[in-house]
């Protein structure tokens, strides 16, 4: 890739992670690498079973737990803790060594707002990105400062969604 930028997925509606696969099989369908590390998803995707069909779009996970961060114990959160240090330096590796062309980190927003990873801690990764490398950052309520060091920034806003009549995360849809 010639030249790659940083983008971001953000805002209270629903496709962000969705958006970050279209893209990667966009470029997976012109022989790119993809390299896609998802934080703070420990349960089955239906996304999961397709990808793992195609050599160059790894998904890479580092959470062992299947519950949600607001669901966990204090015991929970320093497992899930040590695992995001792993996932860090798993990052760093991968972009010392451009080993892939795009590398989508989904749902960090959400490792931000949980105080597992800092804005510095993800601003150093925006940072150590080579040039010829894509990078997708998804998650709600991305913090200014990586906005403003983002090239393209895309907010997806809710208007109206089933979950608020009580109609739960559907199988095939949004899992």
């Amino acid at each position: 890739m010639k030249n790659g930028f940083i983008q971001i997925y953000t805002g209270d509606g629903k496709g962000k992670t969705t958006a970050a696969i279209g893209l990667g099989v966009r470029a997976l369908g012109r022989n790119y690498k993809i390299y896609m590390v998802q934080f703070l998803k420990g349960r089955d995707t239906g996304e999961l079973h397709i990808l793992k069909n195609y050599e160059n779009f790894k998904v890479f996970r580092f959470q062992s737990s299947e519950k949600f961060f607001f669901q966990m114990n204090e015991d929970e959160k320093n497992i899930l803790r040590d695992e995001m240090h792993k996932a860090y330096e798993f990052i760093e590796g991968v972009l010392k060594n451009s080993e892939c062309d795009m590398l989508i980190l989904d749902e960090i927003m959400g490792v931000i707002q949980n105080n597992i990873y800092s804005v510095d801690d993800v601003l150093k990764l925006m940072r150590e990105k080579p040039d010829t490398m894509e990078m997708v950052l998804t998650g709600r309520n991305a913090p200014k400062e990586l906005i403003e060091n983002a090239d393209l920034v895309t907010e997806m806003k809710l208007i109206k969604h089933p979950y608020e009549k009580g109609i739960p995360a559907r199988y095939g849809i949004e899992f």
